[in-house]
């Protein structure tokens, strides 16, 4: 039961690992490179604020 317990705990870490080191930021800048897109493609399209 110690063994199942200390591989739950070391797959929870790797977990948290790869969550915090890999995912979080490469979902952060895919969702800031998105919104840039879509504020740049509205301008496009729109022109700049103010320019109405």
């Amino acid at each position: 039961m110690s063994q199942d317990k200390e591989n739950e705990k070391s797959l929870e870490f790797k977990i948290f690992l790869f969550l915090a080191v890999f995912l979080a930021p490469i979902l952060t800048a895919v969702l800031i490179s998105a919104l840039g897109f879509s504020i740049w493609f509205s301008q496009i399209l729109t022109g700049p604020p103010g320019a109405g």
